[in-house]
């Protein structure tokens, strides 16, 4: 085994490497899970085991991991962790690519209002084709540009502007079907507000899964758990809904993407903890973390302008971000540390400082102080009784 300390892996996602313990014990299936019983006849429980030479990692519950990424290894459809000489992925065989698609939709939040008020009127769709061409096309001409570039031969079609559920379930699927009987697409990303889902569209998601052999990730927005500043930033849901969307989502299966902005105005370090937790006592596996950007156009940009909201500076921002990834849990798979967006688009982004130096401080922080991801998750599974004899 490598052994690597508190450095964080980033590479499309971001994950840190954790320590690895031989036990004696055995596997027990819970329904469909696997579970690994120590001798002394607790169940390992966010850690890597060791059995008859192979490495594998249980998560919350005890349940054993597999199809994923975890600490930088890949785990595969059996659990164990592929050798390290292995560079492919082995969901996919070889390196994967994002392909946005564009729908023809819009927003339930700007059916009575102009949206969120950190919205521009673009949504988030800066990379997209014109939703007005057909879902294949987009696929195919972004698939060429990829292809020549990267050299790629895998892609993932990612439904990511707007909000892709606030249509029929009978149009989505439609919309789905042609993605996935796209060539060399693997797998379908779908993106969308947690009070945009129901079972029919989970359930349409699944048959499609089957139907064709793509893998399905379901990304919601959050942006923080502070009911307050959802209400402030006119958000038009609040914590509830995103529980409930993850909540019903998770017995399918599916990965769960949760998207969190770390500066909102009103928010402080107290809220970046509380959403790193409660993420954590959740089964989510992908977090993508962005830094408050403002689009020329929004409602928020007004304020800016008016000086109506304060915003926290770079360091107060890494110091947000340093936090989040010490208190998350260690399996968790960060995607992104900060946004990143045309310049023509925003009034304001990243304090007019390039992402690659602000990732350069945040590497040195982390460092230096020798943190890494999870080593302050010690507050799930009965910390009280873990703190106080009893």
């Amino acid at each position: 085994m490598r052994n690597k300390r508190c450095v964080l892996l980033i590479a499309g996602a971001v994950s840190v490497l954790s320590c690895f313990t031989a036990y004696a014990g055995a596997w027990e299936q819970d329904g469909e899970d696997w579970k690994y019983k120590k001798d002394n006849g607790s169940y390992a429980e966010y850690e890597w085991v060791q059995d008859s030479g192979d490495w594998y990692y249980c998560s919350r519950w005890g349940v054993m991991q597999k199809n994923t990424v975890i600490d930088g290894y890949y785990l595969g459809a059996d659990g164990k962790m592929i050798s390290a000489s292995d560079t492919e992925n082995p969901l996919y065989g070889e390196k994967v690519y994002k392909l946005p698609v564009n729908l023809p939709v819009t927003c339930p939040n700007r059916m009575d209002g102009d949206g969120c008020t950190f919205c521009g009127g673009v949504g988030t769709g800066f990379e997209a084709m014109n939703s007005e061409v057909s879902v294949s096309e987009q696929l195919n001409a972004t698939k060429g540009k990829i292809t020549k570039r990267y050299k790629a031969k895998k892609f993932i079609a990612y439904f990511q502007n707007y909000t892709n559920t606030f249509l029929p379930v009978d149009k989505f699927e439609k919309y789905l079907v042609e993605a996935a009987q796209t060539e060399d697409i693997v797998g379908i990303s779908v993106s969308t507000r947690p009070d945009c889902i129901t079972k029919e569209y989970l359930d349409c998601l699944k048959k499609i899964s089957e139907e064709y052999q793509v893998k399905i990730s379901m990304e919601y927005g959050l942006q923080t758990v502070n009911y307050k500043t959802l209400n402030k930033i006119d958000r038009g849901h609040t914590l509830a809904e995103y529980l409930d969307a993850v909540l019903m989502t998770a017995p399918y299966g599916f990965e769960i993407c949760t998207h969190i902005i770390l500066n909102l105005p009103g928010d402080d370090m107290t809220d970046v903890i509380e959403t790193a937790k409660i993420l954590s006592a959740l089964p989510v596996q992908i977090v993508k973390l962005h830094s408050l950007y403002i689009p020329k156009g929004s409602k928020m940009y007004e304020e800016y302008k008016e000086g109506k909201i304060t915003l926290c500076d770079p360091k107060e921002y890494l110091d947000r971000l340093v936090n989040f990834i010490c208190y998350v849990r260690k399996d968790m798979v960060i995607e992104r540390l900060f946004s990143r967006v045309p310049k023509e688009d925003a009034s304001f982004s990243n304090w007019g400082i390039s992402w690659w130096k602000l990732k350069d401080r945040f590497d040195e922080i982390m460092e230096t102080n020798d943190y890494m991801q999870g080593c302050k998750f010690d507050y799930l599974n009965g910390a009280a009784l873990r703190r106080w004899e009893i």
